[in-house]
């Protein structure tokens, strides 16, 4: 994510950048060593979309 958007790391680590995710879980997060998107909670398929053959999970990155 960092290279994408052309952040440099100490912008990740100092709280600039957020990412937000749909709902109360926050089912995401940067890694501030590697500037790498990751998974920060356990992402249960049939929890989340049960029924629903095309899972999508959405997620937002605010850069402040």
């Amino acid at each position: 994510v960092a290279k994408d958007l052309g952040l440099q790391l100490p912008e990740l680590r100092d709280g600039g950048v957020r990412v937000v995710s749909e709902g109360r879980t926050q089912y995401f997060a940067l890694n501030g060593k590697t500037g790498h998107l990751v998974t920060a909670e356990r992402i249960d398929r049939e929890q989340l979309c049960r029924l629903v053959e095309q899972c999508v999970l959405r997620c937002e990155l605010i850069v402040e």
